[in-house]
């Protein structure tokens, strides 16, 4: 039995009282001093870890300004505050010891668009591909673009002055910022924009905040000019933050913005902003050089800026093929075809073309095409050999496996993995490579690996050394590296912080500003004087107060290295977790993480449950309980034996008895358990099998709720149950029981059986059972035509005409289906963390599909989610014992022949597909199987692209996820249900997704088997 964890690092005492404080004056939003919430925002996307006292939600901006004028009251001017937008900060910008602001979850709304003038106004939570998607209409689009744009907030774009991809071309975040609506630290509010020599003067005479800080920054500037123009270099990449150079814009006006831009949340609270658009280009292509030296490839960028391309990046050969090995591969392959010469690709140039029409692109490509195919004998270039993807779907397809890149460096093997720590160094482009050469040669001298992928174009490559930050002499590179790579920068006319913001490494500023630092404090002192906005970074309000240190911060390795080895590996599935965030999607209809969108708590997703698994973990290991052995003493201790003791555990829980494992027990079981993390994770973190795992520890302690033996016991119970369907049924049906289901046992709308009897139904086609002694009575030509069905419970005995109609199916197309005996599956054990007894009816099903699978016909399953299974949780407990069971269409797939010959028995027509989670992303070309199978027969299908459904096994169906599995519903699957266009067109291939439509919206979608047997004439 696990300890119970009663003491964390506890909230201090000031900040309580802020926090009540806070309360009491009105705050709307939510206030958040819960370990938890600390737990999950103490890291970013960076190597540091630094534990806030607790986390504030401002519901809008008088919530801000409560804040704002609470913590200048005498008794609370030792509290410090850190703004924070999506997190994925890569040198702990919005990381804090005190307090974490977080915008984002409630000030996202978009306030309004003039498509006439091409602006916006937003409020700071908005995130970029929200906004995007919202102005497509209007052909309009905000051009910084970030490899994060998915979970990036347009407040966090400001704050770091963010920019991507094509900024020679499009700039960089405070280009095309127009207005910015700040909260400042004595709660006025006050909205900047470029101001005439009249408005500034008028500001000079005003005798507050606003005052104060006009004066100042234009004296800096004016006093100061000809050290601002000579001390800064003249980058695309110019410096972020506290700008002086850009104090007066081009026009010469004075300009607070270029000054809040990049200011990384030291200066005040940016609550809403009014942002210049873009026409979106009507065109787009994209020519993908390959070069046999990543050093030539980064060389030749300069060459190929010749031919005026819209923006060039750069990936290394690492890169690459970690991207080959991800789901996002199979989106791109075509577009990265093997040279002909058989070279190893060392080196990728991505050149990019936007045009207004397809004449003009055509022709911009031909310059550089021309150029490539002159230089085509030449050895001399490095160059391989080069594909062209024409089309904005095209490209965009390959731009999301770029963006995809800096996740995917975490995903090597191993401990030693890529960290960022100097990776976005900016250096003028002519300088690039030989820049490149000395960095790579102080990476080899320490024998450290690498990856690199960038913005050449601009002179920005994000390299990340491999370290293993658990190791303390590793942990000592950190410092020997940076302090070698400031020097290289400066060598080379560049800076440390090109693109990523300073946060952490702020240590560099007063050796970079030299003598105009103190003006960066006088910035500082006059907007922050108590240095309480996101103190230590960037600048601080006087010289006596000094700045943070890149090696006096917490960093995640101290923390994990407090986790024992065997801890660590026996938990691997969430202890890699980088904070790249990718599971914080804004998108509706991606299929990652359905809780995070259906609740917009951060702890309820992927990233926060791997933090909370790693501090679980930890806390367990400094009270002396390693979680591996403890799962093995759980297995051989008694049922009963223990049940005394939990039983006062729980009555202790009820009464408010705290444990930490109940925070992390609230963020496991809001978990979906729909593994879409497992594939769209460049880390592959997979929460299902970690969270299988806590479950199974916790209650060792804790009673488990009924629903879960009810849930984990259905399927060894329904071929029983389904002899009397009508008892069953009598029991689920009433409105009364259905209240007591949903009090009681905390289930609702449970499915009801079919009353089919599957057994007399293949009886009644001439479908035999799959044994042994069958299979040898088929003659050898039925033996060829054979196939296997695999039952699962679901469409067994939930869904029996699905099964019914399957078979009719397969025999329809010729072929001979024997159906396997049911056995239970075992899957809904595993998720609710009864893994013993997962275990023991994984091996038993596993022993008879083995034995018919002998026989060599091949076995099928109908349900993904089931049927996944065999190749995800039975490989984790059996190995390559494991049965080897296919999706129906991928078996399908592969009978082109059969297919072929039969596709005059059926009409043509045209469907679209809703998939499952699991399948799509789990079993990305089996998705395409079904478009091929359909194709073959004559028919056309479109795959509509959704999220979660909400439904996810039995999730949607306990009582306490039913409201978030309704939201989860309405975020993308409605629209698709309730569009008339899509009346009769639409099929489903998870059954939890059927049963989703029938309860909400009473929808019954068909399975794809069944549209193709009603197409069958």
């Amino acid at each position: 039995m696990i300890p119970r964890i009663d003491q964390t690092s506890p909230v201090q005492a000031l900040y309580l009282s802020f926090i009540n404080a806070l309360r009491d004056g009105g705050f709307t939003g939510d206030l958040s001093p819960d370990y938890a919430n600390r737990t999950v925002l103490a890291t970013d996307n960076s190597i540091y870890q630094v534990l806030p006292q607790g986390v504030l939600y401002p519901r809008d901006t008088s919530d801000l300004v409560l804040i704002a004028k609470l913590s200048q009251e005498p008794q609370f001017q030792g509290i410090v505050l850190s703004p924070r937008g999506g997190g994925t900060g890569t040198n702990g910008q919005s990381l804090t010891d005190g307090l974490v602001v977080d915008t984002s979850k409630y000030m996202n709304q978009i306030l309004e668009i003039n498509a006439e003038e091409r602006w916006v106004r937003v409020q700071c939570g908005v995130v970029k591909d929200q906004l995007n998607v919202a102005i497509k209409p209007h052909g309009l689009f905000f051009a910084p673009e970030l490899s994060t744009s998915n979970r990036a907030t347009i407040g966090g774009m400001i704050n770091t002055d963010a920019s991507g991809q094509g900024s020679c071309r499009y700039g960089k975040t405070r280009d095309h910022v127009l207005e910015l609506t700040t909260v400042l630290l004595d709660g006025s509010e006050w909205t900047s924009a470029a101001i005439s020599e009249d408005e500034l003067e008028n500001l000079w005479k005003r005798e507050d905040r606003v005052g104060d800080i006009h004066r100042v920054i234009d004296a800096i500037q004016r006093e100061h000019h000809a050290l601002i123009d000579s001390k800064f270099p003249k980058l695309n990449r110019c410096l972020t933050g506290y700008d002086l150079a850009h104090i007066r814009d081009e026009q010469g006006r004075f300009n607070l913005n270029n000054i809040l831009c990049g200011s990384e949340g030291t200066l005040g609270f940016i609550t809403e902003a009014k942002i210049s658009l873009l026409p979106i280009p009507k065109c787009s292509a994209l020519i993908n050089v390959n070069y046999r030296d990543f050093n030539v490839a980064l060389r030749d960028a300069t060459q190929l800026m010749k031919a005026e391309p819209t923006s060039i990046e750069t990936v290394d050969s690492k890169v690459l093929n970690l991207a080959m090995n991800d789901i996002v591969w199979h989106s791109v392959a075509e577009f990265f075809p093997a040279p002909q010469s058989g070279e190893k690709i060392q080196g990728i140039n991505l050149v990019e073309y936007t045009a207004d029409s397809e004449n003009d692109l055509k022709a911009d490509v031909k310059k550089l095409t021309d150029m490539l195919d002159k230089a085509a004998q030449d050895t001399t270039t490095g160059r391989i050999s080069y594909s062209i993807a024409w089309g904005s779907d095209a490209v965009n397809k390959i731009w999301g496996m770029r963006k995809k890149a800096v996740g995917l460096l975490g995903n090597v093997e191993g401990e030693i993995r890529p960290v960022p720590f100097v990776e976005d160094t900016a250096v003028p482009p002519e300088n690039l490579a030989d820049f490149i050469a000395e960095f790579r040669a102080v990476l080899d001298e320490h024998k450290l690996t690498y990856g690199m992928f960038g913005h050449v174009d601009a002179g920005v490559l994000h390299v990340r050394p491999a370290l293993d930050m658990k190791d303390p002499a590793q942990e000592k590179m950190v410092r020997i590296i940076t302090d070698r790579v400031v020097a290289l920068t400066q060598k080379y006319n560049g800076l440390l912080w090109g693109e990523h913001g300073k946060g952490v490494r702020s240590e560099y500023a007063p050796a970079f500003f030299g003598e105009l630092y103190p003006q960066i404090q006088r910035i500082k002192a006059v907007f922050d004087p108590r240095n309480q906005l996101n103190p230590g970074k960037i600048a601080t309000p006087a010289a006596d107060i000094p700045l943070l240190k890149i090696d006096g911060v917490t960093t995640r390795g101290q923390q994990d290295r407090k986790i024992p080895v065997q801890v660590w590996e026996g938990y691997s599935e969430g202890m890699h977790c980088n904070g790249n965030g990718l599971c914080y999607s804004w998108n509706p209809n991606d299929a990652m993480c359905p809780s995070w969108k259906g609740t917009r708590e951060r702890k309820h997703s992927p990233k926060g449950r791997a933090s909370l698994m790693r501090e679980w973990l930890k806390q367990m290991s400094e009270r002396g309980v390693n979680a591996v052995e403890e799962s093995k003493k759980i297995k051989r201790a008694s049922f009963l034996f223990n049940l005394p003791g939990r039983v006062i555990n729980t009555i202790g829980k009820r009464k408010g008895d705290y444990d930490f494992s109940h925070e992390v027990h609230e963020s496991m079981v809001g978990c979906l358990a729909c593994k879409s993390c497992v594939a769209q994770c460049p880390i592959k973190v997979d929460v299902p099998e970690f969270r299988a795992k806590f479950l199974e520890l916790y209650y060792s302690r804790y009673l488990r709720p009924l629903k879960d033996y009810f849930i984990g016991g259905l399927e060894f119970m329904i071929p029983t149950l389904a002899k009397m369907p009508w008892a069953y049924n009598m029991a689920m049906k009433p409105k009364f029981m259905q209240k007591f289901m949903a009090r009681a046992i905390g289930m609702v709308d449970s499915p009801l059986l079919t009353g089919i009897n599957l057994h007399k139904a293949a009886e009644k086609l001439g479908v035999n059972y799959a044994t042994l002694e069958n299979i040898a009575q088929l003659t050898p030509a039925e033996k060829n035509k054979a196939v296997i069905l695999v039952q699962d419970a679901f469409t067994s005995y939930f869904e029996t005409p699905l099964v019914i109609d399957t078979l009719k199916l397969l025999k329809k197309l010729g072929f001979v289906p024997l159906l396997a005996p049911f056995k239970p599956n075992g899957k809904p054990l595993q998720v609710h963390g009864f893994l013993q007894a997962f275990a023991k009816a994984a091996d038993a099903n596993a022993t008879q599909l083995n034995g018919i699978a002998s026989s060599g016909i091949a076995l099928i399953g109908i349900e993904p989610a089931m049927t996944l299974a065999y190749r995800a949780e039975y490989k984790k407990v059996l190995g390559d014992n494991a049965p080897k069971v296919q999706l129906l269409q991928e078996w399908l797939a592969k009978q082109a022949e059969a297919l072929e010959s039969n596709n005059k028995q059926f009409k043509a027509a045209d469907f679209s597909l809703l998939a499952h989670c699991t399948e799509k992303t789990n079993a990305v070309s089996s998705v395409k199987d079904w478009q091929t199978v359909f194709g073959k027969l004559g028919q056309q299908l479109k795959v509509i692209e959704t999220g979660c459904c909400g439904m996810a096994g039995t999730y949607g169906h306990e009582t306490s996820n039913l409201e978030t599995s309704k939201k989860i519903y309405a975020l993308s699957w409605a629209q698709v249900v309730n569009n008339p266009v899509n009346t009769g067109k639409l099929t489903a291939t998870g059954y939890s997704c059927r049963s989703q439509t029938k309860r909400i919206d009473n929808v019954k979608l068909p399975h794809p088997v069944q549209v193709l047997l009603q197409q069958s004439i």
